[in-house]
């Protein structure tokens, strides 16, 4: 535990699976979010299984410490190699071009955090909490986030800040994935291009599976 907080692969280490761990709870919170758009009672009932229990609250005080933890080290990462790399950034490889989101993955990061706050205060305050404590602060019952969901995303503004959201997590993916398996050791000339192209794929299917709710209410209620 020492090592991998106290040293520079260490700690591109514990981010790289922090990182990693978030990708998968994206994808099951992406895979969640696509049963609305079959079906509102199966989305509901998920809602109720994830709601106000345990071992739901459990799961969110690890995703925050998780995110907590990927945050802490990306700042201090990123301080870290302004001071010795000047304009470089973390992890960038010598065997590809500087792409923009390398360039720009704090940058990137800071926006997808003010999109998961405003992502919090919509969905998990005026839900899952709000069925935990009995407070609803909403025209809609915390059980039924199916009707929630199509009324905050058929506002355009709101619909068109959640989209731009997204591409910032696109950008920010299409990076952070190929990364952290690179930080993992995998980064053979055979294994980079590879990386480098499910980092694409598991970032579109991730981005897109989220996006298609919001055009989904938005264009076609």
């Amino acid at each position: 535990m020492y090592w991998l907080l106290n040293s520079s692969i260490g700690r591109k280490l514990t981010m790289s699976i922090s990182g990693l761990f978030l990708i998968m709870f994206l994808l099951f919170h992406m895979s969640m979010n696509l049963v609305l758009l079959f079906s509102e009672e199966a989305y509901n009932m998920i809602c109720e299984l994830l709601g106000a229990n345990w071992y739901a609250v459990a799961a969110t005080l690890v995703l925050v410490a998780g995110i907590v933890v990927h945050i802490i080290l990306a700042t201090f990462l990123t301080l870290q190699n302004q001071r010795s790399r000047g304009s470089s950034q973390y992890l960038t490889s010598s065997r590809t071009k500087t792409e923009w989101s390398s360039k720009n993955m704090y940058i990137l990061g800071f926006v997808i955090i003010l999109g998961l706050l405003l992502h919090l205060w919509n969905f998990w305050y005026k839900m899952q909490f709000a069925e935990l404590t009995g407070i609803h602060t909403g025209h809609f019952s915390p059980h039924d986030g199916a009707a929630y969901v199509k009324d905050l995303f058929s506002c355009p503004v709101y619909a068109a800040v959640y989209l731009i959201w997204l591409a910032a997590l696109w950008l920010h993916l299409t990076h952070g994935v190929w990364s952290a398996f690179q930080t993992a050791g995998f980064n053979s000339k055979t294994w980079f291009p590879r990386l480098q192209t499910a980092g694409y794929i598991i970032a579109t299917i991730i981005v897109a599976g989220f996006a298609a709710v919001p055009v989904r209410y938005l264009f076609f209620q």
